[in-house]
């Protein structure tokens, strides 16, 4: 698929998140509506001005001044939130738009690559909502008229905001995406799935693994996850670093099974091979999905890769988490979204380890065999 064919539904795709994501956080007034809580319960409630407080221009409406998120704002520094939100959206579109061209260019939507191009436009969303709200924090956190306490908490905090709306929004960007793609695609110019040799891809994808296992299994040991996050310690406006690195670099918490049933622990750790074998099964079909297995390609298809193993096992601990009672419907899916930032570091590094390893083994792609047209 030429860039010229692939830039069509990509920015239709990247018009719409950020449509749809704006639409979300200006439709935060409807939490104020007399009856709200009343009709969706307190708890949903609070949980939905989490989910919007990042996507809204208006800060009354959803979090009260001096908030840690980053997304409070005083009267004196409207300008600068203003400016972080113009700042927030832009990089969205410019960020899912880049992501997305990148991903038709190299998976269009054709000669049975539309699942995986449908999921992989999917996780790319929320890691372009992260980045997003990456580059526009600064803005936020100094729109509170108190830039300097806590400037690194505050900054991972505000980066992990981005929540389940952007996994929402990026769910419907993707469908749409692809029908554009579908539309725009001409089989005649895309080549048909290769045939990866067993072997090479099963190494790339197992090296590939290894690097998600790393966050998985080992940095994300509560024991580790401590001593990461209280590593550095000093005085100054820069002491404080744990909070921001734990952020990019651990993808859950586990400790061992003391003061839980074994069989509960089990089950939890069940749900984390299942998200090492999605990253494996992603990887290994990787390189035959795309057109031409380069860096760039691969990298962004190892990130989105492990975005979707983060999502399954989300969804996965949704059944077993019994908050319903507690804390109310909303509750299911508040934990979607998170880890994206770490996801996004070993993501990157699993594809270019998988990269690396098809490119030493000497093994090429090849193509399938084109049908011969009846004479």
């Amino acid at each position: 698929m030429t860039y010229r064919r692939a830039a069509i539904p990509a920015l239709a795709g990247a018009v719409l998140i950020t449509l749809l994501l704006w639409w979300a956080g200006a439709s935060a007034h409807a939490l104020q509506l007399q009856g709200a809580t009343r009709a969706l319960g307190i708890e949903s409630v609070l949980e939905l001005r989490r989910w919007l407080a990042p996507w809204a221009y208006d800060p009354s409406v959803l979090t009260s001044p001096g908030d840690d998120t980053g997304v409070s704002g005083a009267p004196a520094y409207s300008d600068l939130r203003r400016t972080g939100m113009q700042i927030r959206f832009v990089a969205l579109f410019v960020l899912y738009g880049a992501g997305a061209l990148l991903l038709l260019r190299r998976m269009p939507p054709s000669h049975g690559r539309t699942p995986g191009t449908l999921l992989a436009l999917w996780a790319w969303g929320p890691v372009a909502g992260t980045l997003a709200v990456a580059v526009s924090t600064p803005w936020l956190i100094a729109s509170g008229g108190q830039g300097s306490y806590r400037l690194l908490p505050r900054l991972a905090a505000g980066i992990e905001s981005s929540g389940p709306v952007a996994v929402l929004a990026a769910l419907l960007t993707a469908g749409l995406t692809v029908l554009v793609g579908r539309a725009a695609a001409q089989d005649g110019e895309t080549p048909p799935r290769s045939a990866v040799p067993a072997r090479p891809a099963r190494l790339a994808a197992s090296l590939g693994t290894a690097v998600v296992a790393v966050s998985l299994l080992i940095l994300s040991y509560d024991r580790v996850t401590a001593r990461i996050h209280t590593a550095f310690s000093g005085t100054g406006r820069l002491s404080e670093p744990g909070d921001l690195l734990r952020q990019w670099l651990i993808l859950g918490v586990w400790s061992g099974p003391a003061g839980t049933p074994f069989g509960d622990w089990l089950v939890y750790r069940l749900v984390d091979v299942l998200m090492l074998a999605v990253v494996w099964w992603s990887l290994r079909l990787l390189p035959g999905l795309l057109t031409r297995a380069t860096l760039p390609a691969m990298a962004v298809g190892g990130v989105c890769a492990t975005v979707l193993a983060l999502l399954t096992g989300q969804v996965l601990r949704i059944p077993l988490d019994d908050t319903l009672g507690v804390w109310g419907p909303t509750h299911f899916l508040a934990a979607l979204g998170a880890h994206v930032p770490a996801a996004l570091t070993f993501g990157a590094l699993a594809g270019t380890v998988a990269f690396a390893a098809l490119r030493l083994t000497g093994e090429r792609t090849t193509p399938a065999p084109q049908p011969v047209p009846a004479a």
